[in-house]
């Protein structure tokens, strides 16, 4: 083999491991979106021979799987409220105020960020039990934003940082409140940041499946990701066009709301001062 021969050898190889990977990928997303169409949809990859939407009607129709998804969206929109609020106030002080164990502490925050969900999970079981929050979709939301605090304060302290300290003292010199100069300033010129540990907490809690299956009981307040799991098992087959169907439509809100947002989450790690130079 010629060197010219090995040179467009080593050209094409990533290329080509590349594609084996991105075909890796689609060939389940290209299965989903043609069973779901499919009224006998099976474990292979085939066209459908009619296109129809029954496994949609059936899916959006069903009680249980409208509740599991208004369950969902409770569950995610309310943890990725209360983290943005929490969060934002936890993050001001350390990115305003200087304090002597600062360091320390922002590093046990990052830490904590890195810790896995399965570590904590039994004690937490076991703390839930004891408080009556077992089984509760409250229970489930608290430990969500218990669990998610440390990346919100983490990633909104840094956001906080690139706000100009000036405008904030402009605003105290009018007669503002520490709390209306959040509101009124802050807040406003982190808007990007808010919305990426927004739609962060949101996917995260969204797509979540070992939380609930651990702490929640009754199949009433089962969340659309444990919805998906129970077609596995109804009825002793699978049904892979309502699987399908339902796995499309619960992968929608996380595609929409990525979408509306997306021109803040590629301007959120880039956050720029609100003064100019």
């Amino acid at each position: 083999m010629s060197a010219k021969q090995r040179k467009i050898i080593y050209r094409i190889m990533p290329y080509a491991i590349l594609t084996f990977i991105g075909i890796c990928f689609v060939l389940p997303l290209l299965w989903v979106a043609v069973a779901s169409v499919d009224a006998n949809a099976m474990q292979t990859l085939k066209l459908p021979k009619a296109v129809t939407a029954d496994n949609y009607i059936e899916v959006i129709t069903s009680r249980e799987n409208q509740r599991a998804f208004l369950i969902g969206l409770i569950m995610s929109l309310g943890q990725a409220v209360l983290v943005v609020i929490l969060a934002l106030l936890a993050a001001y002080p350390l990115s305003r105020y200087q304090m002597k164990y600062k360091k320390p502490f922002m590093l046990t925050i990052l830490f904590m960020t890195s810790l896995p969900i399965t570590a904590v999970m039994v004690p937490v079981y076991q703390l839930f039990l004891s408080l009556k929050l077992y089984d509760q979709i409250f229970g489930v939301i608290l430990f969500y934003v218990a669990s998610s605090m440390p990346y919100g304060i983490w990633m909104l302290k840094n956001f906080m940082d690139s706000v100009p300290l000036d405008m904030e003292e402009a605003a105290w010199v009018d007669g503002a409140s520490v709390f209306m100069g959040i509101r009124k300033v802050v807040a406003p010129l982190m808007v990007p940041g808010i919305c990426t540990v927004a739609i962060f907490t949101f996917s995260g809690s969204w797509g979540n499946f070992f939380v609930p299956y651990i702490l929640l009981q009754n199949p009433e307040n089962f969340p659309a990701s444990l919805k998906l799991y129970q077609f596995f098992g109804q009825y002793g087959m699978i049904e892979y066009g309502n699987l399908a169907a339902f796995s499309i439509m619960y992968a929608i809100p996380s595609i929409v709301l990525y979408i509306l947002s997306q021109r803040f989450m590629s301007k959120g790690f880039g956050l720029q001062g609100g003064t100019k130079g």
